[in-house]
């Protein structure tokens, strides 16, 4: 059964999206400049902000990534309940 998809979902999943891309970025920024204070204060800064999206968008349209990086669901096993975010 899938979940109803409605804007808030396409809309926090852009937001994801662009905050994972902005970390991917300065990762491999830090990877090459890792004294750059500044740097540094931007990813925590977008980690956090991603965290945050994640809390919102995971609870209402199920988890985003597997392995243990999401938490399952309350009552259920929800990771093979699509739509996956890849697929939308």
């Amino acid at each position: 059964m899938n979940k109803k998809l409605d804007d808030e979902y396409y809309q926090l999943l852009e937001q994801i999206q662009a905050a994972d891309f902005v970390l991917v970025e300065l990762t491999l920024y830090l990877d090459t400049h890792p004294n750059d204070q500044q740097a540094l204060k931007q990813f925590n800064q977008f980690h956090e902000y991603s965290r945050q999206l994640k809390s919102v968008f995971e609870p209402k349209y199920g988890p985003l990534l597997g392995f243990g990086n999401s938490p399952g669901g309350e009552n259920k096993w929800e990771w093979g309940q699509g739509p996956w975010p890849w697929q939308v």
